[in-house]
């Protein structure tokens, strides 16, 4: 059996929130999703060393702090971040890079389209090394 990978969502949208845990609930790999609504709340969650995700999914419009300042102050920089943003503004995308992120999906706005975003960002990002893991284990 496969373990489950962690994921934080950091994301004030609830109907995103919503879709993407309905995504995740319907993926053939178990994910556990644990949401922070703002970024502090982000970095509360991540100053705590228990707690440990595989990765982390960034919106950068958020309240409190935005998702740019999440990636600033972000103290655990192991974990890879994917913004998950509907901007495509180039000087976001660039500064986003250049602030640690190793992904920039723009959030499609057709369903399907939507899914297959969060599936395959799972999927890149959330399972690195654990198949190789997995089957010399087995």
């Amino acid at each position: 059996m496969r373990r489950a990978a962690n994921v934080l969502y950091v994301e004030d949208s609830a109907g995103d929130v919503l879709l993407t845990g309905q995504t995740l609930a319907e993926a053939l790999r178990p994910v556990n999703l644990t949401i922070a609504r703002d970024g502090i709340e982000a970095l509360m969650m991540l100053a705590n060393p228990s707690f440990a995700p595989a990765l982390i999914i960034l919106d950068l419009n958020l309240p409190a702090l935005s998702g740019f300042d999440v990636l600033e102050r972000n103290p655990r920089r192991e974990i890879p971040v994917v913004i998950f943003s509907a901007s495509m503004n180039k000087a976001d995308v660039d500064r986003a890079f250049a602030q640690g992120a190793v992904e920039y999906i723009q959030k499609p706005m057709d369903l399907r389209a939507y899914k297959e975003a969060v599936l395959a960002m799972i999927d890149l990002w959330a399972f690195r090394g654990t198949d190789a893991d997995e089957a010399g284990t087995a």
